[in-house]
């Protein structure tokens, strides 16, 4: 990321390992909503800890944070 993306309010994240960019004041809430995943069926960790669903509105990402999103899946 360069000096006027980031003055421009983008920063660079990790998600599943590979780098993205995110508007500058993005949640965790935001993020799932920009995957259109659904909250009830992932678990996130955020800098290798598990973070709890009622704190996804309240945290905001920052620049370099990696995040791992784990999916449930079903079988038999």
């Amino acid at each position: 990321m360069t000096r006027m993306q980031s003055q421009l309010g983008v920063i660079a994240i990790q998600v599943n390992g590979l780098k993205r960019d995110v508007p500058e004041g993005t949640t965790l809430e935001h993020l799932i909503s920009l995957f259109h995943l659904q909250k009830k069926s992932i678990v996130i960790e955020r800098n290798r800890q598990v973070v709890d669903k009622t704190a996804y509105a309240a945290i905001l990402l920052k620049e370099n944070d990696q995040i791992e999103i784990m999916h449930f899946v079903g079988g038999g």
